[in-house]
């Protein structure tokens, strides 16, 4: 027996509005139901995660998604939750983003099998829509009195809001009825911000086509501190490990506040109400150990990148803030080699200065100047205190070519935490 959709969405604290009507279409039959990304960057980010996870749930629960990746939309740009226009982009930079989303959501959504998600561009069905065309069979159905009573609008009339702006809810709004139309949607799902626009669309399936469809939305997600969801000091959390690597991208969500944590794992984690329960009242008999933190780390790591992505983050991980081994140091690839030691004190010198003087002293005070003085290094060996690439080393250390890490780093290391990397050029 397959899930009750709403039902789903309500246990998971992911419904902010509801059109009456719309949970008695997903108890009646399967339900097309879509939601559209607008292609504005070469990747998604962990914000558009809610929106995801909705098809996702939509598709466990036995109903069919449409994504519609918006090549049209994303030339004109949405107001909504915007204090400013945004920069409009070219048609062959869209197109490249509107590639790469695609590629993206693949990895969440099954597009074979008996109820298949399906992926449309609405840049396919504007392309030859002229501007006449459009202002005579779909403006002439909604009021300007009824756009303007739209929060999206009301809120940058002071600012000001372009015309293109003005009527991207026309745009969206056609494109649920085009899908009502061609594909069978039903409904459409969304962010609380694009409720206004997603309410023209039932509105212009009714004016134009006599027709009935529904809206549902989610909340906009906040953290306890007041930050915003989804941005880390490098700004947005991306799904691209390009754009923002595995060992980051793990981070976020293990460094996630526990009052924000309880939230986050029953809108992006898949496991059962039973199983969250499980894992919080873990959490609760020993909050340390962020049991939340890290179940829901490594579910999303895996499911955006991969398992290898998720060891790799891992042992990334325990070689700043656990114990590690040379082996695993020497298993992180550059990007993430770099991104675990970015906060480490480091100083560049030749690959035939350190091959001439060769003494792990030298290394120490002369090369790295991590330590202040040859006796306080000599001092910190004899107390078996210094490692090399997380191995303990004595006095009579001599430098070698199979010591670089990535042919390229030293990493000297007193005690637990004190680290300093030494990058060795050639």
């Amino acid at each position: 027996m397959k899930k009750n959709f709403v039902e789903e969405l309500k246990w998971r604290g992911m419904i902010h509005d509801m059109m009456p009507g719309a949970e008695e279409q997903f108890q009646k039959e399967v339900t097309r139901a879509y939601i559209g990304f607008d292609p504005t960057a070469d990747s998604l980010h962990v914000g558009h995660l809610v929106q995801i996870m909705t098809l996702r749930h939509l598709q466990n629960c036995g109903h069919q998604p449409i994504v519609l990746v918006g090549g049209a939309t994303g030339m004109v740009g949405d107001p909504s939750g915007k204090s400013a226009e945004r920069n409009l982009l070219g048609e062959e930079e869209l197109q490249h983003n509107v590639k790469c989303v695609q590629h993206q959501l693949s990895n969440f959504l099954d597009f074979e099998g008996e109820n298949a998600a399906e992926l449309v561009n609405n840049y396919d069905w504007f392309k030859s829509f002229s501007f006449l065309e459009f202002i005579r069979d779909v403006g002439k159905h909604i009021t300007v009195n009824y756009m303007m009573a739209k929060d999206s609008v009301k809120k940058r009339l002071e600012t000001g809001l372009s015309f293109t702006e003005f009527t991207y809810q026309l745009v969206q709004g056609y494109d649920f009825y085009w899908l009502w139309k061609n594909k069978g949607a039903k409904v459409q799902l969304g962010g609380s911000d694009q409720w206004g626009n997603i309410v023209t669309g039932t509105e212009l399936i009714r004016r134009k086509g006599q027709g009935e469809a529904w809206a549902i939305t989610t909340p906009l997600i906040t953290k306890a501190d007041g930050t915003k969801f989804g941005k880390s000091e490098g700004g947005n959390v991306w799904l691209d490990p390009k754009r923002t690597s595995p060992y980051k991208f793990y981070q976020y969500w293990l460094n996630a506040a526990d009052d924000d944590v309880i939230k986050y794992i029953r809108i992006f984690s898949e496991k059962s109400q039973e199983e969250i329960e499980a894992i919080e009242a873990a959490h609760n008999e020993a909050p340390h150990q962020r049991a939340l933190q890290h179940a829901l780390a490594e579910e999303l790591t895996v499911r955006v990148h991969s398992e290898e992505a998720l060891q790799m983050a891992k042992a990334a991980s325990s070689i700043l803030f656990g114990k590690s081994s040379e082996e695993e140091l020497r298993s992180l690839d550059k990007d993430t080699f770099l991104q675990v030691f970015e906060a480490v004190p480091q100083a560049e010198v030749s690959f035939d200065v350190v091959s001439e003087s060769g003494g792990i002293v030298d290394l120490l005070v002369k090369h790295s100047s991590f330590l202040k003085s040859n006796a306080d290094a000599r001092r910190s060996l004899k107390e078996n205190a210094i490692s090399v690439n997380k191995t303990k080393v004595q006095d009579g250390f001599v430098f070698a070519e199979n010591h670089l890490i990535n042919e390229e780093f030293i990493l000297l290391q007193r005690g637990k935490k004190n680290y300093f990397l030494l990058r060795v050029n050639r």
